[in-house]
């Protein structure tokens, strides 16, 4: 089992900046990638960006050139620098952290089976 705790978030006004901070436990050895998603009040969860054990990242179009995903393998835990924030990315941010067998794409939020309990982002002037 892994256990993940998210920390970072607040109310940021537009053109701002915030960075989370998600810490695992556990059975860390065993994790290959881990992620950040967000879910927005009426709408589903979303990828925002992952990053690999090899240090792969990706990114949702929509935050490409604005966020920054980082790990620090030290600690146990993986950051997500927030640039330029939004209006739109108002949303809960969920870190979640895969574990095998690895049946689904990086992309693919049925890959990770071990989630956060959310940390509220709100941009907003």
């Amino acid at each position: 089992q892994v256990q993940l705790v998210e920390s970072g978030g607040g109310l940021v006004r537009p053109g701002g900046s915030l960075r989370l901070s998600c810490a695992a436990s556990g059975s860390i050895f065993s994790i290959n990638a881990m992620g950040w998603y967000r879910q927005a009040p009426g709408k589903q969860r979303e990828q925002v960006a992952t990053i690999t054990a090899g240090g792969t990242t990706t990114y949702a179009d929509s935050v490409k050139g604005r966020f920054t995903i980082s790990r620090d393998a030290a600690k146990n835990t993986i950051y997500l620098q927030m640039n330029n924030l939004k209006p739109e990315d108002t949303a809960v941010y969920y870190c979640a952290a895969d574990q095998p067998p690895f049946l689904h794409s990086y992309a693919d939020s049925r890959r990770y089976n071990s989630w956060g309990q959310g940390t509220q982002v709100t941009v907003s002037s």
